[in-house]
């Protein structure tokens, strides 16, 4: 936009400072955005770095076109040449409409004496309010821009090909923002990658850290919540292929077949000819397929006898792997799946002929020797040649391999697993049992000395009031009051049958939260704090002001030096895991989402929430309406300890 007082179409000068101020600002801050307008007169008549930056990958464009300012027309023609949406267009009183924009919709503003008009501002801000949220909310696929309306088979670049060379301000935040989200997706921290998502500056950004959250919770089986996220992400970006494809496995993952097996085929369908959605279809099917006879309670000599019964899936799985094997030979996850199934095929009594078996099995070995060939540590490559042994080679050969693969984890427990999984498969079909148990043991040795992550039985969230403060006015926890909250805190865990295989999570502050940790530690379940600040902080803040403060500090240290791995964690502190924290924001606050979103991604049905609490708020952000009010959206399982109820 212009800035400054610029003469308008009749003469009369229009203060653009204030129109901002008093108009535009305000409107797209109602909508939810944080605004941001590159002055002229800032950059010295050049485009500055951080301009050119913010105009590329901001969410959000918006153009005055009350004058016909070169630089505003500029940057509106690189938007509409680079991005397909994301623009809004104003215009205050103008004699005619530009001839290339005419039937674009537009708002048009009144002005009065060189600002908006009072008697219309208020009007004109709830329509710009209105316009920013529709257009945040427009299906993905919709193009707003005229450049890719007339240009239907114009594509987007990716939204990280427009990050600049040169250094800029959204460039460096990015790259602080995408270090902190690679070091959580290497520790699988979950809830430390829902917290990053929900801080991006850009819906670009947060549907990335969607992706890697979903990941992360399909990777410790969360399939559910996992699901949750991409859905998440498909409602910013419907044709999002990374999205598309994990919903597609968590919907098989959690039964949904049918659901699941639809979306694979509008999946196949929209990228015909793509080996990698061709694939997917098949493990939809090879998923339908065993749901169909694997149950509980059959014997191994029942499970093949089942499956004997169902071979029309397991014929359909096996020709989806093999087409998309045929699209792209190099793909040999694809062969290595269409060969097993085509030999389990025959091995529960299906017609196979025997060239189908000899050409896959030639592929299959170029495909895989030729991956290790281009990248030695392909752990993939190699359990895929692997698997190729177990099916038609001796067995020495086979232990040979499997103990390569074994190697080649490197202790990786979810990369084994996955690999166990499909000998699971062959060893309940009985499918060379002698090769395969021997697979099997070489595995099962190398996961034992893996570290498999921590599935609890029960995730216990707690939340509660400091003790008071010697000065506090009016109380509400008080130093009286602590040995019936102790009592009642021990009343509430017996009830949850805490214990050895439960979680418990909680920040560690004087009064409740140490309280409460330290009756877990008693009773075996595995503790971990999650600190709003670096730890000399956190004590000068939450457990020096409460009442006899030595006394709590002292707990406190005793508590974090027992915390000793395996069975507890050392406390983490959130400016350490999760960067300094956002601009406007709480850290109470971010410390209370990262407690509820860690405790979510060990699944939302186990977390158990213990609240100690009067009912009322307590006078900062972040405290324990705060935490009730977000775990409510997510659960009913609450146990609420009435502090008013106490005496």
């Amino acid at each position: 936009m212009p800035f400054g007082t610029k003469p308008g179409a009749d003469g009369k000068d229009i203060d653009f400072n204030r129109v901002y101020a008093e108009l535009l600002k305000p409107a797209l801050e109602a909508a939810g955005c944080e605004v941001f307008r590159a002055d002229e007169e800032q950059r010295a008549g050049d485009i500055r770095t951080d301009m050119f930056q913010e105009l590329l990958v901001a969410d959000l464009v918006l153009a005055d076109l009350t004058l016909d300012n070169p630089n505003v027309w500029y940057e509106l023609g690189i938007r509409h040449a680079l991005r397909a949406r994301g623009v809004l267009l104003v215009q205050g009183p103008r004699l005619t409409s530009p001839f290339d924009i005419y039937t674009d919709r537009k708002l048009r503003y009144r002005l009065k004496d060189g600002g908006p008009d009072p008697e219309f501002v208020e009007a004109n801000k709830a329509a710009l309010t209105a316009m920013a949220l529709a257009t945040l909310a427009v299906d993905a696929q919709r193009k707003v821009s005229p450049v890719y309306t007339l240009l239907p088979h114009l594509r987007e670049p990716a939204w990280r090909d427009l990050l600049l060379q040169d250094k800029s301000e959204f460039g460096a935040a990015f790259e602080r923002w995408d270090a902190r989200m690679k070091v959580a997706r290497a520790k699988c921290c979950a809830g430390d990658l829902l917290v990053l998502a929900s801080e991006t500056p850009t819906q670009a950004l947060w549907l990335e850290a969607k992706r890697a959250a979903g990941n992360s919770l399909l990777q410790v089986r969360q399939f559910s919540f996992a699901l949750e996220q991409f859905e998440d992400g498909l409602r910013v970006e419907p044709d999002d292929w990374a999205c598309r494809s994990k919903r597609i496995v968590c919907l098989g993952r959690i039964g949904q077949h049918e659901e699941a097996l639809e979306a694979a085929r509008q999946f196949v369908s929209d990228r015909p000819g793509d080996a990698e959605a061709l694939s997917l279809a098949g493990r939809v099917e090879k998923d339908r397929w065993q749901s169909r006879w694997r149950t509980a309670d059959l014997s191994q000599e029942r499970f093949r006898m089942a499956a004997c019964l169902e071979t029309a899936s397991l014929e359909d799985a096996q020709a989806l792997y093999r087409k998309a094997f045929i699209v792209d030979p190099s793909h040999y996850y694809s062969g290595i799946n269409a060969l097993t199934l085509l030999l389990l095929l025959r091995h529960l009594g299906g017609e196979v002929q025997q060239v189908a078996v000899d050409n896959l099995t030639g592929g299959v070995l170029w495909a895989a020797l030729t991956a290790q060939e281009r990248d030695k540590s392909d752990y993939w490559a190699k359990a895929s040649y692997a698997e190729l042994c177990l099916l038609v080679r001796p067995r020495d050969v086979v232990e040979k391999e499997f103990r390569n693969v074994a190697t080649a984890a490197k202790r990786d427990w979810f990369a084994l697993d996955s690999t166990r999984q499909t000998l699971t498969l062959l060893r309940d079909l009985q499918f060379r049992p002698e090769e395969t148990s021997a697979a099997l043991e070489i595995l099962d040795r190398e996961i034992a000395r893996s570290t498999p992550p921590f599935q609890p039985r029960q995730v216990i969230l707690f939340s509660g009031h400091m003790v008071d403060t010697p000065t506090r006015a009016k109380p509400r926890f008080p130093a009286s009051m602590v040995p019936r909250a102790t009592s009642e805190i021990e009343r509430v865990l017996d009830e949850l049958q805490a214990g050895p295989g439960d979680l418990a999570l909680t920040q560690g502050a004087a009064g409740g939260d140490l309280i409460f940790a330290e009756a877990c530690v008693r009773r075996g379940v595995r503790l971990q704090l999650l600190l709003p600040s670096q730890e000399p902080e956190f004590i000068e803040s939450s457990i020096n002001p409460s009442s006899d403060g030595a006394t709590w500090r002292k707990r406190f240290v005793a508590l974090k030096e027992g915390l000793k791995p395996p069975h507890a964690e050392p406390p983490r502190t959130m400016p350490t895991e999760l960067g300094p924290l956002p601009a406007g924001s709480s850290p109470f606050e971010r410390c209370n989402l990262w407690l509820l979103y860690t405790a979510l991604s060990h699944g939302p049905e186990k977390v158990r929430f213990v609240c100690l609490w009067d009912g009322g708020g307590s006078g900062r952000p972040g405290g324990t309406r705060h935490m009730v009010t977000e775990v409510k959206r997510r659960t009913s399982n609450v146990n609420w300890i009435d502090t008013r109820a106490l005496g």
